[in-house]
Parts: C-alpha cells; structure tokens; sequence
C-alpha cells in the first residue's frame, strides 16, 4: 500500500514559454559581451588614423575591456548573490549601453579606453548574471542542460562573430559602429528584462567582503597579463613576476575565503560533488581553445596569404558543428549516457583535432580548417556539460558565485593555454627559422614577412617561405603539446568525475 505521508522530494516545475523567451532576451547581451573580445581586430586601422594613439594607448585599447572583465568576475558574481542578478544584470546592460555610445563618439584615445574599461565592468555583471538567472528559471535538470548547452555555444561563437561583424561595419561604415551595434541589444533588454526576468538573489547573504575585491582583482590580473604577454613577448622576467605577484596575491585571497566570517567565494560551494572537478576541467577546456587560436588566425593570415577580413570569414567555417556539438553532448546525457564518458569523449575529440592539426603543412587550409571545427565542437562538449555539473551542484543562492568562478577560472586557462603553446611553437620556430636570417624574422614570422618584403627577388621569397615553413612547423610542435595535454584531461575526467559519483543528474 501506498504510504500517504511519503516525503518524496517533487519533481521540479518544467520551464514554459515566459522561461524560453527570456532565455532568448538573456543571450542578446550575452552574444555582444563576448563579440566585444574580438570586434576591435579590423577597427583598429581605422581608430589609429583618426584618434592617434601611442603604442602604448593601443595596446590598453585593445586589452583593457579583457582585463577588467576578467579581474570583476568573482566581485560582481558574489554582489548579484546580495544585491539580485536582476538588478545587477539591469544596471550591467545600462552601463554597457552607455560606455557603447561614448566609445562609439570617442574623441581621444584616453576617452575610447576609459569607455572600453566601462564596457568590461558592464561585461563582468552581464556574463554571471546570465548564468544564474538561467539557474533560476529553469529547475528541471534537463532543460537547464539545453538552456545551458545553448548559453555555451552562443558565448563561444561571439568570439569568432565578432571579428567578422567589425569587418563588414568597418567596410561599410565608420569604425564607432562596431560599438552602436550594442544599442538595440541592452535597450531590449532594459526593456524586457524587468517583465520576463525573475529576481534571485541570496536570501541570507552577510556582509560584503570588501577586502576581498581588492585581493581577487590583484590575483587575477598580474596572472593574466603575464600570460599573455609571455605567449606574444617570450618569457622575460618581468611577465614572471608579474605572474608570481598575481599568485601571491591568489594565496592571500584564499586564505580570506577560508577565515572571514562571509567570504565573498564560500568555500562551501566546492563541497559539492563536482564543482571543484568542473572548474578545473572547464579551465583545461579554454586552455585547448584560446591555445589553438593563437596559431590558427596567424595561419590563415600569414601562412596562407588571407586579408583580415578573408581570414575571418574563413575562420568561421568551424563555428557551424559547435553548434551541434553542446546539444549532442546534452542529449547523450539525457539518454543515459555517463556524463564521465561524454565529457572523455569531448576531450578526446578535442585532441584528435590536435592530432589533426599537426599534420598541416604551410598550404593546407581545409585541414587547418576541420582540425578547427572537430577541436572546438569536443571542447564546447566539455565546456556545456561542465557548467552544468557546476551549476547544478550550487546551491541556487550562489549561482552568481559559482558562474563566476567558472568564468574566471576559463580567463585563466585561455591565458595558460596561449602562454604554454605560444612558446612552444615561438621556441620550435626560432629553432627552425634559419641562424643566418636578420633578427626581426628571427623572432616572428610577422618580422620575417617584414623583413622578406623589403629584400630583391627570390632573396625575399626565400626568406617568407623559410619563414612560414618554421611557423608551421612550430605551429604542429604546438598541436601535439595541445594534443597530449587533452589527452590528459579525458584521463583526468574519467578519474575525477566517476570517483565523485557524478552522473547524469
């Protein structure tokens, strides 16, 4: 006989209409706060003969909105925990829309990186709020991993829209209209938002921990910023103090997390089965992304010969299997797949892509291409299954925490997976590249081509095409790296996911 007092926990309310739809009014922003990565790449000709900046000021023009984004994260996902993601996501796209419009009428170099810096705090309360109001309204396990899944894959082809929107605005019309593009986004949802949006936040959240945004911004960037520079510079010893600073810094923001009395990152959240397996993978994921990226735009620009706006067009030929990729793997849960197995799976997939890279020789543009496409259709796999692992062991109340510590701990493996195969392939083309060449094209092989174009005849030629055979060359050195250190991840998430006993649930 049925016991009519069972307590049987209720299965969670479906999502209906109303949900889908402010999903679809959240991915707007969500799409323009990652184009924003990557839309300056065909402005910048454009800015620099109308605003002339110095080097310098063209440097912060570019890297700034990635810097303040990256250093927020953890501080605007813990102040929308308190404050309400609604809220913080309304005053976000505020700030967003108007730091859009100024940089769009910038009128120096100083007012277009003041409005860029805007732009990455706006960035920073868009990107978690999104992700635990996605927490919020849908409670379902099963449509939170296709809402997710689909959060996945939009952010992951911003990047690569990105470029190629500023290519055709730039063309077209005048080099602001790369930023007025965000309008019409953030006033929809300013719009909309406040209708089909609910309200979450933390009911019993504390104190802010304000000595800790100081410490968590001083962690990240130093790590960043050397990371970067390491991958484009070489590794020179102020990048790996700055890196060592960022880690002390790291240290002491942890020590606080673990003895205040309301931390703003709970160390309770990786008390959960999984979260702190899905950080770490999700980290080795945008290590296998960003490190591919580094070679590959490169490739298709100065291996092959491609104009800026060629190379962009071409490189979004694999961004079409992404999006089936986070569905697929999403699917094969639901079935009853082990989410172990699929997230070895997108590891592995993503190493064979590797594989598939380092066959490329210096005219092989459809395999550098399908390498592309089957390498992040295996990482937007594990990227899609690890957010949802992480989201759905955090307690709702923390979703804006948990999102940002995903978020932050991607920055930091885009930047570790740039620095490492960055410098392996620098290291092999240097190697390669021959002893007798001048010390420009000995350095990179956008010098080389430099160099190569003011030397006579097939001196010249000689020169370019030692120079993109030595590229090339590094850029396979890369890929197996790339390849066996995905390798290892699959055999990381095999061990780690399956001990945790974390399934499909």
């Amino acid at each position: 006989m049925t016991n009519p007092t069972s307590t049987a926990t209720p299965p969670a309310a479906r999502a209906g209409r109303r949900e889908w739809t402010a999903l679809g009014v959240l991915m707007l922003p969500l799409l323009l706060v990652s184009m924003d990565v990557s839309v300056l790449y065909f402005a910048i000709p454009a800015i620099n003969a109308d605003l002339e900046p110095s080097g310098a000021q063209q440097l912060w023009i570019f890297d700034v909105y990635a810097f303040v984004l990256a250093g927020l994260l953890m501080t605007m996902g813990s102040l929308g925990d308190r404050v309400g993601h609604r809220r913080l996501l309304l005053i976000g796209a505020a700030a967003f829309g108007a730091a859009s419009l100024t940089a769009a009428y910038a009128d120096s170099a100083g007012t277009l990186i003041a409005a860029r810096a805007v732009l990455g705090v706006g960035g920073a309360t868009l990107m978690p709020s999104t992700m635990a109001l996605i927490r919020t309204m849908f409670t379902d396990p099963g449509q939170r991993a296709k809402a997710i899944g689909l959060w996945s894959g939009v952010m992951t082809g911003g990047i690569a829209l990105g470029s190629v929107m500023s290519g055709v605005l730039v063309q077209y019309f005048w080099w602001g209209s790369v930023f007025l593009v965000n309008l019409p986004a953030m006033v929809l949802l300013l719009a909309l938002g406040p209708i089909l949006l609910p309200e979450s936040r933390d009911p019993a959240p504390g104190r802010f921990d304000w000595p800790s945004v100081p410490l968590s911004t001083a962690a990240v960037l130093p790590v960043v910023y050397g990371l970067k520079e390491i991958a484009v510079q070489g590794c020179h010893t102020e990048y790996v103090v700055s890196i060592a600073l960022g880690l002390l810094f790291a240290a002491l923001f942890v020590h606080r997390q673990r003895t205040a009395a309301d931390p703003m990152i709970s160390p309770a959240l990786f008390r959960g089965p999984g979260f702190g397996p899905a950080v770490a993978l999700n980290l080795l994921s945008s290590f296998g992304m960003l490190g591919s990226a580094f070679f590959t735009t490169q490739y298709l620009q100065s291996v092959l010969g491609k104009s800026a706006l060629e190379a962009a067009l071409w490189a979004l030929l694999p961004s079409v299997p992404i999006g089936m990729a986070a569905p697929l793997a999403t699917s094969l849960v639901q079935k009853g797949v082990d989410r172990a197995h699929v997230v070895t799976a997108g590891f592995a997939i993503g190493a064979a892509g590797y594989g598939l890279l380092a066959l490329a020789g210096t005219d092989s543009l459809w395999l550098v291409l399908s390498a592309c496409g089957i390498l992040a259709s295996g990482i937007v796999m594990v990227i899609s299954q690890m957010t949802d692992l992480a989201m759905g062991t955090a307690p709702a109340e923390r979703a804006g925490s948990a999102s940002a510590l995903l978020e932050t701990g991607a920055e930091f493996g885009g930047a570790l997976g740039m620095a490492v195969l960055g410098s392996v392939g620098t290291a092999i083309y240097r190697h390669e590249i021959p002893s007798s060449a001048p010390a420009p094209a000995r350095e990179t092989l956008g010098g080389a081509l430099a160099v190569a174009g003011r030397l006579p005849g097939r001196t010249g030629d000689a020169l370019a095409t030692a120079a993109r055979e030595a590229f090339t060359t590094g850029m396979q050195g890369a890929a197996i790296t790339g390849a066996v250190v995905l390798a290892g991840a699959a055999v990381a998430a095999t061990a780690t996911l399956r001990r945790t006993r974390v399934g499909d649930k």
